[in-house]
């Protein structure tokens, strides 16, 4: 991953070491109002009977994690219980374990997707640093509602980014294949695995190829939709529980008549907006116009069914537009 001592040394600096420093802090230095996930001693029961049900990949670590941080506590000698008793729950550092994990790996991911054909805006290493931080931060910042499986849904879906860009760049197929088995394997973790068709889709997709009937990379998109539906689906008919719906309820009034997610949604707004407006050249705008475009599906839902002050849910695209934002898209410009 990096070439010189010097850029291993700095590298585990600020790509490991200060982001998990500050994940740290973000989970022990701060009381979350979501109480429920620091007091539990076992993964609460609405993971297993509610629309969480069918995140059946997180749930399994939660369940398997927890009684790891059991065993810790029980057996490992009066540091790890004393420190561990006092701190919060087996599941709720059970919860940590992972999430940090998948958060170093997903800023390792992102040290890579800024390296793929960094702009000139971040030629420069120092700035190229900088931006990675700042999307260290806006993932930190959303962990005031920590779930167990953000971080695990984030790791996957910016892998998904890479294996689109590598396919893009080389043609060679093992990536689209690995981005279709991605697809499919995340959307048991959760609904974000459908952003990786929206991103595919806004670097691939043309309307100057539509009206010319050549659906050679229309065609390329179908697999990825069914690696998703397929899924999704499939988990809705094999988890049949009672209390298993396919959404937790219908939020929509309450995102536009309460102050907090009106606040989300403004956040969200304006940190996008504040990255299309970094872009230096159309092309960059223009890609992010055309990802916004086939995010519409997910964004729609969000207002449906999610929370907007959970800002965690635009994660994904915040992260998205600054990696737009920060590339270099001359060789994609025909396509956008």
């Amino acid at each position: 991953m990096f070439t010189t001592n010097d850029e291993k040394i700095n590298g585990l600096l600020f790509v490991i070491i200060l982001p998990f420093l500050l994940y740290f802090m973000s989970y022990y230095g701060f009381e979350s109002s979501y109480t429920i996930l620091k007091t539990s001693d076992r993964p609460p029961e609405f993971l297993f009977n509610s629309v969480y049900a069918y995140r059946v990949i997180p749930n399994y670590i939660s369940v398997k994690m927890t009684d790891f941080m059991v065993y810790l506590i029980q057996y490992q000698g009066p540091f790890f219980k004393n420190f561990l008793s006092k701190n919060g729950t087996p599941f709720y550092h059970g919860l940590f374990l992972v999430n940090s994990i998948f958060f170093i790996l997903s800023s390792v991911i992102l040290y890579k997707l800024l390296k793929i054909s960094p702009s000139a805006f971040i030629s420069d290493v120092i700035i190229r640093r900088i931006v990675h931080l700042l999307s260290i931060f806006f993932i930190v910042i959303t962990q005031y509602a920590p779930t167990n499986c953000d971080m695990i849904a984030l790791f996957c879906y910016l892998s998904g980014v890479y294996f689109t860009f590598k396919y893009y760049l080389t043609k060679k197929i093992q990536f689209y294949l690995f981005l279709v088995i991605l697809i499919a394997g995340s959307t048991f973790v959760r609904e974000t695995a459908c952003l990786n068709i929206a991103f595919f889709a806004a670097v691939f997709f043309s309307f100057t190829e539509l009206k010319k009937f050549q659906f050679k990379y229309i065609t390329l998109i179908i697999p990825l939709i069914f690696a998703f539906i397929i899924p999704y689906i499939g988990l809705r008919q094999l988890v049949v529980i009672e209390e298993a719906t396919f959404v937790e309820g219908f939020y929509i009034n309450r995102n536009f008549t309460s102050p907090f997610n009106l606040a989300g949604l403004v956040f969200a707004g304006v940190v996008i907006y504040f990255i299309y407006k970094l872009c230096t050249e159309e092309t960059n705008k223009r890609f992010i116009k055309k990802y916004l475009f086939f995010s519409l599906p997910y964004l729609v839902m969000i207002t449906m069914v999610g929370l907007f002050w959970e800002v965690r849910l635009f994660l994904p695209i915040i992260i998205t537009s600054l990696i737009i934002a920060s590339c270099h898209l001359k060789t994609l410009k025909s396509k956008l």
